[in-house]
């Protein structure tokens, strides 16, 4: 593979036999046109949409559902079978329509490179088609245009190229056309434009050397083909539940069938027994309260400023152990602010960021005069006035930038002390320019009015300017010789604070003085001053980020830019440990072995200079250490680690098309903040979820329990299948559900991540479920016992006993299920007022089940007498009692529940 990077530029246009000055010929174009296809990226290809959604059915939960149906069909309950099997078609449904997002990010990416290019062919200027560029083409580029394949530059003049979606770098790229080192990064190959940037400034030329797959933003929509679809934490652990209550029902029910045929029963009556365990152990009503809980989590993220794309996004979210977040316009506010100045031999502090003037310039605490210190005033006005830049008002009111955004800062900083570009230009009318060229790495303008002296203000890197100063401007406006050293001193501890260190000078001049040239330049300039800038965190992060630390998560930040700057927003937001931060770059990563990878990942919070693989072998790293990771990102750099992560989350306002199609949520203000809200509501959702599943395993539990004791013992079966039908659906849609609505607990957020290797239900939640089982079926046979004893009283009777003890245990336990580890009178008896209303509707059926003759024919019950509601009720008690108990027992300190 040939790194044009490092070729020197004569040398590339003949490796590629193309001509640095005609360009290609018509009949070569249409050759490599053949050759090398059109300039286009490819999709994958796709399954058909029928196997994509039968596909949709491929899983154990869906399995038991569609063994229910038949089960439920078999038995002539077409009804019940009907419901059952609309339920697996939805969440097929929904399935099928939510996973098209990831084919729907190529899409995005081809049409970002859609774009037209001006091209040298035959000696002649052309404007065509992107789609038509093949490698050896000649391509011009000016300001405003979208680059359209990968180029090797030959020419350029001040070109300077956006390539923050590809790169991570905040500010536009300096481009140049000397041959790089072979290993130099693919951030700083300053000699090379890719494809879909902007070109902010300047103009160049260059040849095509890749195109279509084969640039940059085609090998990362390869990677995002690559990159793995990984189920999330909830449906890993459902399909590990389902699969075990699949093996679990079908060995009870093999168990009643076999029972029953060495009891000597007829085998028709054991298969439908057998049937009717199933029908009564499998919890039908699962899926929907899982469908239902993560859209009630996605309507409370929507409130908080998030769009969730993919409904097991919000639950993964909760049971996040890292995020890794891209820090340019995610941590940061992407508005370059000027924040310290040194100038007179003082350092001065510049309150506010972004592009509004609000704000103030300080010394050592204090606001100062601006004007009571020359050296100072002028730094910031040969800031605005060596500048090309402008801010402007948009139809929102909004400040935008029109130019530079390093210059747009300048500009910001000297209208906090109170100078007005209008005013200065007006007394010092801009005459010449020298624009910046990175062969100089200054940028010098020619100021004065008519029959005035005239004077050179001068802005560049602090080494370019330090050996053109002779002498220093004071603080007082006096001069003195200039110390080239303390003020080196002074830029590197500026860097070293992560800001991007500018050097001013000006030189004054005769009025008689007519053009500006580098000559002019070149020596007796007078030191002025220093401005360092810095791409400011957003206020809010830092609150954020201390919260996630709290809930046990680790934040990492993952950027393309310089890792001075990077640790020093970490440091500002908190990511420092106590330690300092320590970053690694790109390089460092490069020669990492996997394993060494994954140890680095875990203990380094700041990555910088990172290329878009490389963000995905991170995230892949951390994956092998077990964490469940979140990864945030706004960039076309980002997609491929998105996609990979186990939720991506996109930036709203300033994300491309291309993160928001890969990401699994999107954060409508790009606030970093509101990630801390969407992990407060993924942890409740999986909270309720499991809340759910420990109070239908006993309901579901003590019913196949009740019949496969009725059977091997020989007893009378206590329930008919009909009757299990009734508790399955009456409990299901007015018990169970109303769980999906329980309140956040407070201490929430006080947690740890779960261990994604952990089950759903631990160990003292299982013995629960078997306290309450065992509760259930002990009330069932001895309610059914007493009353089939009692003269007068006949089956239907007893069975409609049994059948209103096993709904009063269900909804006593309901009560105990709202808080895993809590008391509910700790977290109030009327927090959830659907909960009450779900338990009163059930015993308005209850008892229209109990008492009307209709349903008294369907269901083969008979009215209860009055006294044995006193035995049903005081099971339901001392069921919520054992319950209450136990959480008191096992859950008296606060360490102990967070850890349950």
């Amino acid at each position: 593979m040939t790194n044009w990077h490092e070729l020197p530029a004569n040398q590339v246009a003949a490796t590629l036999e193309s001509d640095s000055e005609a360009g290609l010929a018509a009949g070569e174009v249409e050759a490599r046109l053949r050759q090398f296809g059109p300039n286009q990226m490819t999709a994958k290809q796709r399954l058909s949409e029928w196997m994509r959604f039968l596909l949709q059915f491929h899983q154990p939960l869906i399995y038991i559902l569609l063994a229910s149906t038949g089960i439920a069909a078999a038995m002539g309950e077409w009804v019940d079978a009907s419901v059952i099997f609309s339920v697996a078609f939805i969440n097929a449904v929904v399935g099928y329509l939510q996973e098209a997002k990831a084919e729907k990010a190529i899409d995005a990416l081809a049409k970002m490179v859609l774009t037209e290019a001006t091209v040298r062919r035959a000696g002649e200027k052309l404007r065509i088609p992107s789609a038509q560029l093949v490698p050896g083409d000649l391509v011009l580029l000016q300001s405003g245009d979208r680059v359209p394949a990968d180029l090797r530059l030959l020419l350029q003049r001040n070109l300077h190229i956006e390539e923050a979606a590809l790169t991570g770098e905040s500010l536009p790229a300096e481009k140049q056309t000397e041959p790089l080192p072979a290993d130099t990064i693919l951030a700083d190959r300053t000699n090379l434009a890719f494809t879909g940037t902007l070109v902010t400034s300047g103009q160049g030329e260059g040849v095509v050397f890749a195109t279509g797959d084969q640039t940059e933003m085609g090998r990362i929509a390869g990677m995002m083909n690559l990159a793995e679809d990984l189920q999330t934490p909830l449906t890993r652990k459902i399909a590990q539940f389902s699969r075990l209550l699949l093996y679990v029902i079908l060995a009870l029910a093999a168990s009643i069938f076999v029972a029953g045929i060495v009891r000597g029963k007829p085998w028709p009556e054991m298969f439908m027994a057998a049937i009717a365990l199933a029908v009564g152990a499998i919890p039908e009503g699962l899926p929907a309260v899982v469908t239902i809980t993560l859209a009630i989590g996605v309507g409370r993220m929507v409130r908080r400023h998030a769009i969730v794309r993919k409904l097991p996004a919000v639950e993964t979210l909760g049971s996040t152990t890292v995020i890794c977040s891209d820090k340019t316009g995610t941590l940061t506010q992407n508005q370059m602010t000027v924040q310290e100045i040194h100038a007179g031999g003082r350092l001065y502090h510049v309150t506010g960021s972004g592009y509004e003037a609000e704000g103030k310039i300080h010394f050592e605490q204090a606001p100062v005069v601006v004007g009571e210190n020359v050296a100072l005033i002028e730094t910031l006005g040969a800031g605005l006035l060596c500048n090309d830049s402008q801010l402007v008002r948009n139809d929102e009111g909004e400040t935008i930038v029109q130019g530079d955004p390093t210059e747009a800062a300048l500009i910001v900083a000297a209208q906090k002390a109170g100078l007005e570009e209008a005013e200065m230009s007006g007394r010092l009318p801009r005459i010449e320019t020298i624009p910046f060229e990175s062969e100089y790495r200054y940028m010098a303008t020619l100021h004065g009015a008519e029959d005035e002296p005239k004077i050179i203000y001068i802005k560049g890197a602090v080494e370019a300017l330090i050996g053109k100063c002779t002498h220093a401007l004071g603080e007082d406006g006096s001069l003195a010789p200039l110390d080239g050293a303390l003020v080196l001193r002074h830029a590197e501890a500026m860097a070293a604070r992560g800001l991007r260190v500018l050097a001013f000078a000006r030189r004054e001049m005769p009025k008689t003085h007519e053009g500006l040239e580098h000559e002019h330049v070149a020596d007796e300039l007078t030191f002025l001053g220093l401005q360092g800038k810095l791409d400011p965190p957003r206020p809010e992060v830092i609150k954020a980020i201390a919260k996630c630390r709290a809930a046990g998560i680790q934040v990492k930040m993952i950027t393309g830019d310089h890792v001075l700057t990077a640790t020093a927003i970490a440091a500002q937001i908190g990511l420092d440990t106590g330690s300092g931060v320590v970053g690694l770059t790109g390089r460092d990563l490069e020669k990492l072995a996997d394993d060494d990878l994954a140890a680095a990942a875990e203990r380094t919070s700041v990555f910088a200079r990172v290329a878009p693989e490389q963000k995905l072998r991170l995230v892949k790293a951390l994956q092998s250490r077990g964490h469940v990771v979140a990864m945030t990102g706004d960039g076309v750099n980002d997609a491929p680690a998105l996609k990979q992560a186990d939720i991506g989350i996109a930036m709203g306002i300033t994300g491309t098309d291309v993160s928001k199609e890969a990401a699994d949520m999107i954060l409508i203000d790009d606030n970093f903040a509101s990630i801390e809200a969407a992990v407060e509501e993924g942890r409740s959702v999986f909270d309720n979820l499991t809340k759910f599943i420990l109070w239908i395993l006993p309901t579901n539990g003590g019913v196949a329990l009740i019949l496969l004791v009725a059977i091997i013992g020989g007893i009378t079966l206590p329930m008919l299948p009909t009757q299990l039908l009734w508790i399955n659906l009456v409990t299901a849609l007015f018990l169970g559900l109303t769980l999906v609505f329980e309140p956040k607990e407070n201490d929430i957020m006080q947690r740890p991540p779960r261990d994604p290797k952990r089950p759903l239900l631990t160990f003292p939640l299982l013995m629960r479920t078997g306290l309450v089982t065992l509760i259930s079926t002990a009330g069932a046979f001895g309610v059914f016992a007493w009353e089939h004893g009692i003269e007068g009283t006949n089956l239907d009777e007893a069975r409609a006993a049994v059948v209103n003890v096993i709904v009063m245990v269900q909804s006593f336990y309901l009560l105990n299920c709202r808080s895993r580890t809590r008391s509910i009178f700790s977290i109030g008896l009327f927090s959830n007022p659907w909960l009450l209303a779900g338990i009163a509707a059930t015993w308005l059926a209850q008892l229209a089940f109990t008492y009307l003759p209709l349903l008294n024919r369907l269901f083969h019950t008979a009215p209860v007498r009055a006294e044995a509601w006193l035995y049903i009720v005081a099971i339901g008690l001392f069921t919520f009692a054992a319950v209450e108990l136990e959480k008191w027992v096992r859950f008296r300190t606060p360490q102990t529940a967070r850890t349950s």
